[in-house]
């Protein structure tokens, strides 16, 4: 504190009080207390009590000083009155923040508590009817609707770290430990709320500290999802969503009272823990190029070459037209007869098979339906055709073609898919390498199982259910169900919400995803609570239980 303001006169009783060691270990006590506290509001609570219990006074209030340079009521305690607003009480302060300055810029020097603010000091008031230089008009109407009256006052400016005021701490009417009689504050009362005042302000420091690395933590995080779902226009939203279902289906699991998942509990920690690894299950993407992530259909790269082989056939029709109109001028050039009407049918039977041959391409190009043998053995054949390419006359279909438009099922090749499964190993090493603290301990082992197997064949490290925790087998579902309703992909629409169950219902019985959780996501109607909220209606329709395998 900079300086005290008073105007006790000499001859003022001093408070009777509690032995000195008694204080001390008060204040301790406090301390202790006020480092162990997480939760703001009952830490300011804290602050104001305990400040009214070492200088015995019957109110008090705590001010915070806000960035609109005003300084807002947080807590409020009157006892004669049982008057109680603020912190845990859940009654909102009604009055409005105090303004450092008005509307001119000029400082509020009228009102005690912005003027300790101001002038950095501690003011000791004995009776505020007699105090000059100060409006306590407020004060006084409240005496009169009430029938209290205010008398001593303590006003204690609270400093953070940086030495910049962040709080005030304020005393009402300070009793005498024997009689009860409201006396002044005196200078023992002035040190133990300033040494208060010194603790308080290093625990409000640390919850500020904290408040804004968590912000920080959880603002990066979310930047590093949404470059993510940016990076790629048919994965928007993956990384916001995956979240909410991850919780919506541990709540649940949470809840449960009886059946498999009786034991299981989170406290608020540890249900924060499995958000921000819900939030980064994905970061590996950002390793992931686009090309690959974006491959819509079988023969995209830079561009669809389905184009390409567009213009092939078309260079195939030409060519036989030219060839049916050479071989007609040539028979009457020479003079020779010739079924012309034939010849016309042969180029038009001609011309159907290549249309055909290019629909089926275009068709098997999206990567919808899965390769059969048969049908890969048409591209084979197709593959035969030669075109002529300046001058020479080259395979309809290059080898790396044929290639692709044989993937088996959707639009990746082997090798591509590796390279997409490979984020996940990425997404495990970032993880690892980072810092967490104690209480995020477990986010990299939650947001790196989301692709595990129960049966072991998932991977990067094919975990089997039992190596798995609860809350990596919760994401594999969120992310699952998630990508199958999800109508954004490049290779297919979102799923209709019955058509997605039932996957998810075969999946589990091939012990990709754990039984409990499947039985606990359809009994809680959690997919329900999801579609209602982020899928089209388009995508909502009945879902019968009994056709849902597994179940």
């Amino acid at each position: 504190m900079e300086g005290t303001e008073t105007s006790r006169s000499p001859k003022e009783p001093r408070m009777s009080r509690k032995p000195l060691i008694e204080c001390i270990e008060k204040l301790t006590a406090i301390g202790i207390a006020l480092s162990a506290e997480k939760d703001t509001p009952r830490l300011l609570e804290m602050i104001l009590l305990g400040a009214k219990e070492l200088t015995n006074a019957d109110g008090g209030t705590l001010y915070s000083v806000q960035e609109d340079r005003t300084v807002k009521m947080e807590i409020m305690r009157t006892d004669s009155l049982d008057f109680a607003m603020g912190g845990t009480t859940g009654k909102k302060i009604p009055f409005p923040p105090i303004p450092l300055y008005d509307e001119q810029g000029n400082p509020n020097l009228h009102m005690v508590v912005t003027n300790a603010v101001l002038n950095d000091t501690t003011i000791n008031i004995p009776d505020a009817y007699n105090a000059e230089g100060f409006d306590f008009s407020g004060t006084k109407q409240f005496d009169a609707n009430t029938g209290y009256r205010s008398k001593s006052f303590l006003t204690v400016p609270l400093k953070d770290h940086e030495g910049e005021i962040i709080g005030v701490l304020q005393l009402l009417n300070a009793r005498d430990f024997d009689t009860g009689e409201i006396i002044p504050f005196d200078e023992e009362a002035e040190r133990l709320a300033g040494s208060l005042a010194s603790q308080v302000a290093i625990s409000l420091t640390n919850r500020r500290l904290i408040a804004d690395l968590k912000l920080l933590l959880e603002s990066l995080i979310h930047l590093i999802a949404t470059a993510i779902d940016e990076k790629s226009p048919y994965t928007g939203g993956h990384c916001k969503r995956v979240p909410i279902l991850t919780l919506m289906l541990a709540d649940a699991a949470n809840r449960a009272s009886e059946g498999a998942f009786k034991d299981f509990s989170m406290s608020e920690d540890e249900r924060y823990e499995l958000e921000i690894a819900a939030w980064l299950h994905d970061c590996g993407k950002i390793t992931t190029p686009e090309y690959v992530v974006d491959k819509s259909t079988k023969l995209e790269t830079i561009y669809d070459r389905i184009e390409t082989v567009d213009t092939r056939y078309e260079v195939l029709k030409r060519d036989a037209e030219i060839a049916m109109l050479k071989q007609k001028l040539a028979a009457r050039e020479k003079g020779e007869a010739l079924d012309e009407q034939a010849l016309e049918q042969e180029y038009r039977e001609n011309l159907r098979q290549l249309d055909d041959e290019l629909d089926y391409l275009h068709l098997n190009n999206l990567g919808g339906e899965i390769m059969s043998e048969e049908n890969k053995e048409k591209i084979a054949w197709i593959s035969q055709r030669h075109w002529r390419h300046n001058g020479e006359m080259v395979p309809l279909l290059s080898d790396n073609e044929v290639y692709n438009l044989s993937i088996d099922k959707g639009t990746l090749t082997p090798e591509e898919r590796e390279v997409i499964n490979n984020h996940i190993t990425a997404t495990i090493k970032m993880l690892e390498a980072l810092p967490f603290p104690r209480h995020l301990k477990h986010v990299p082992e939650y947001a790196g199982g989301h692709h595990e197997k129960m049966d072991g064949s998932g991977y990067p490290r094919g975990l089997k259910r039992e190596q798995m925790s609860v809350q990596a087998r919760i994401m594999a579902i969120a992310d699952i169900f998630e990508a199958l309703t999800a109508k954004d992909r490049p290779y297919k629409p979102g799923k209709k919400l019955s058509e997605s169950l039932r996957i998810l219902g075969m999946l589990k019985e091939e012990h990709h995803i754990d039984p409990d959780l499947f039985k606990l996501f359809i009994t809680e109607r959690i997919y329900e609570k999801y579609a209602q909220q982020y899928l089209d209606r388009s995508q909502i329709d009945e879902v019968d239980l009994k056709r849902i395998p597994g179940l």
